[in-house]
Formats: C-alpha cells, sequence, structure tokens
C-alpha cells in the first residue's frame, strides 16, 4: 500500500478528492468508494472511506431572505447582460455555494471558449462579482472565479479550507494541494495559501498526473 492518503482533486493513490462539482454528477458510488476522502462543494459535503460525514446546507446558514435577494440580483443582473451567446442554467445552487454562470452552463465546449476569450478581454464576470460586492457589503458573502464561464458565492470560511479541519484530526505530516485558480481571487487561493498544504499550480488534469508521478512517483517519470 502507498504511504499516502486519497484525498480528491482527482488524482488516484490513498488520497483525498476535492472537487467542487455536485458529486452526482460524477458517478457518484464509484467516487466515493475509491478514495479515501471526498470532499465535495468547497469541501461542505465531505465523505471518508465511503461515508457521509457531513453535509451542509448554505440556505440554512444564510437564510432565505438573504439568500432570495442574492439569487434576484443575479438574474436581474444577468438579464440586462448582452453578450454573444446565452444559453441555460446561470444559477447552479448546490449545498455549500451558488455558481453562476453569465453565459449558462449549459453552453457548448466552443461556447464556453468563446466567452471565456471575451471575459478576458471585458473582465464580464470581474464587473458581475464588484457589482455584488457592493451590494451585498456586510452580509458575510465572499465571490470567487472559478473555471471558464462562472464564480462561486459561499459564506465567509466556506471556501476551500472548510476541509482541512477534517484532515488536521488524522495528523498528516504533509498535505498536497493541486489547483488552477490559485493566484488571489481564484477559487483555489486560498486552500493553496494555507500554512497547512503544500499548494502546487496545474493547468490541466494531465498536468496535474504529470506533477502527481513526480512527487510521488519518481521511479515511474520515465512514463511520462
Amino acid at each position: 500500500m502507498y504511504p499516502y492518503r486519497r484525498c480528491l482533486y482527482v488524482q488516484p493513490h490513498h488520497y483525498s478528492t476535492y472537487n467542487g462539482y455536485d458529486l452526482l454528477l460524477l458517478s457518484p458510488h464509484t467516487v466515493i468508494q475509491k478514495f479515501d476522502y471526498v470532499f465535495a462543494e468547497n469541501g461542505t459535503v465531505q465523505y471518508k472511506d465511503g461515508r457521509l460525514l457531513s453535509r451542509q446546507a448554505i440556505q440554512n446558514h444564510l437564510g432565505e431572505e438573504l439568500l432570495q435577494d442574492l439569487i434576484n440580483f443575479c438574474l436581474s443582473y444577468i438579464a440586462l447582460l448582452k453578450l454573444p451567446k446565452k444559453r441555460g442554467t446561470f444559477i447552479e445552487f448546490r449545498n455549500g455555494m451558488l455558481n453562476i454562470s453569465p453565459i449558462g452552463r449549459s453552453c457548448s465546449p466552443e461556447e464556453r471558449i468563446e466567452f471565456s476569450e471575451l471575459d478576458k478581454k471585458e473582465r464580464i464576470r470581474e464587473k458581475f462579482v464588484a457589482a455584488l460586492q457592493k451590494e451585498f457589503a456586510g452580509k458575510g458573502l465572499r465571490f470567487t472565479r472559478g473555471g471558464m464561464i462562472s464564480f462561486d458565492i459561499f459564506p465567509e470560511g466556506w471556501d476551500k479550507r472548510y476541509c482541512l479541519d477534517v484532515l488536521e484530526e488524522e495528523r498528516f505530516l504533509r498535505i498536497h494541494f493541486f489547483g488552477n485558480e490559485t493566484s488571489p481571487g481564484g477559487n483555489d487561493y486560498e486552500i493553496y495559501a494555507d500554512p497547512r498544504t503544500v499548494g502546487h499550480t496545474v493547468e490541466s488534469p494531465e498536468d496535474t498526473v504529470r506533477r502527481c508521478r513526480q512527487l510521488f512517483f519518481p521511479e515511474r517519470n520515465h512514463e511520462l
């Protein structure tokens, strides 16, 4: 057995897996049983050895009035945006966060790339987040970009470091984290910069596999 624990981001070893998407989208039983730890939705849904440890609910934390104000503001803002294309699923409601996509999460891969390139030039998500920060100042909310087409909204303290309290109890010698949004404002930044982790910036799943092999299986580097 390898001297590692499997924590998901989504590489196989005796590790843990960190995946921001709802596990229902990922063949949940296969994922949960394959890894020692699974932390979904910023770690607010936690599994250990295939068993659910805990599950938080953003509606219980924020309350229905603030939650509806937040959703209504986002829908109103998106309604006024003029983009080359708009599709569907502009707000995805998850246990630990709201995921907001100006173009809509049901866009095609080609449309995703088109929006991402436009966003780099016109800072669509950055301006959207700035409007939210102004409107909901003092409400205990955090806003971080995620991926190519969206950003996340969640309560203060519900970023990806949420899982570290569970892992600290195991007294691991070292916790490695791999993420692509590791600069300030990205949804990987807080856990990447946390002194309890060794952070690694990666560009793709293939890059993550390559880095893991270099770190944990140096004898197999010739396979890269």
